[in-house]
């Protein structure tokens, strides 16, 4: 009785329709086509060609959390590949186009020269989705406030450096020496307004969730920790199993070794950020103390700690 032969699917997946292809142990091409980019059309393609138990594989990309998830609801055991990785396996092909991109994602995922991709949680998504929205408004209130000054400050009005309510009174209060501006700055500050009261109500969520979540609650026992930093150091954690190591966090987060490097001495400190460090991760030091107190009070946060 001959062995079974395994087979393996590549998914090149665009916004309407999705390469499909599945090649057996040699690499030859057992079948290929196109289907809509829905799960449950994909599935019942490698269904009908008797593929349905075999490996699939995808790049990351804008579709990735959504699918990987849905086709994993559907008992496909796939696997999510980083896009550099795919793009550096398919450079050596001589003709790019959606289905030898699928193929070579195929004979990717059959030779096993990859590392599969950890693809978050859709309810994490849900959380980081919230704190990105948050973000953006409180970029958008920015820039309104530095327009409202800069215009202001044309027509001989200079603003304190006041915030909020402070901010509001004064640009009332102004009385630039040009009429037709008035009309224009109460309509910049009607918008600034408007935008002040969704990132309160956007905050009232983050608070409400951050209370609701037993590990964010062991986060913001620790003192400086609020409902902002620990929803975004979970998510950006996801899954505390994946890391071995303490120190593979920071450098998951962007971090890098800062030393001082001389003929005589060579030391390197983990755990502070250098000047390339985005903004975005300066708060680091506190997410660090966070990781430590729930690893202590968490038994499923300790894992790989050295």
């Amino acid at each position: 009785m001959g062995k079974a032969m395994n087979t393996y699917v590549g998914l090149d997946v665009a916004q309407r329709k999705t390469a499909v292809c599945v090649v057996d142990d040699d690499g030859k091409t057992v079948c290929h086509g196109t289907v809509d980019t829905r799960p449950e059309m994909i599935r019942a393609f490698l269904e009908a060609k008797g593929c349905s138990h075999a490996k699939v594989g995808m790049e990351t990309g804008p579709l990735a959390v959504w699918l990987y998830h849905s086709l994993r609801k559907l008992n496909l055991d796939i696997d999510c590949i980083h896009a550099r990785h795919v793009h550096s396996a398919l450079t050596v092909q001589l003709n790019k186009t959606d289905r030898n991109d699928a193929r070579g994602i195929a004979n990717l995922v059959r030779s096993g020269w990859y590392r599969p991709t950890f693809v978050k949680s859709l309810e994490c998504h849900n959380e980081r989705l919230l704190i990105s929205a948050r973000d953006r408004l409180v970029r958008v209130r920015v820039s309104i406030n530095n327009q409202i000054r800069g215009l202001l400050k044309t027509f001989g009005v200079v603003l304190s450096p006041g915030r909020n309510d402070v901010f509001r009174r004064e640009v009332l209060a102004a009385d630039p020496s040009v009429e037709a501006v008035k009309s224009v700055i109460l309509m910049l500050l009607d918008t600034w307004r408007h935008v002040s009261l969704q990132i309160r109500a956007c905050s009232r969520m983050l608070e409400k969730r951050a209370t609701q979540d037993p590990v964010c609650r062991m986060l913001m026992s620790i003192p400086g920790v609020g409902a902002l930093t620990a929803l975004s150091y979970k998510t950006a954690i996801g899954d505390p199993a994946r890391f071995r190591r303490v120190a593979d966090v920071g450098a998951y987060l962007g971090l890098r070794l800062r030393g001082n490097t001389s003929p005589v001495t060579s030391t390197e400190t983990a755990g502070f950020p250098n000047r390339e460090t985005g903004r975005r991760d300066r708060s680091y030091t506190r997410q660090r103390h966070a990781c430590y107190r729930a690893m202590e009070l968490n038994p499923v946060w300790r894992v790989g700690r050295a």
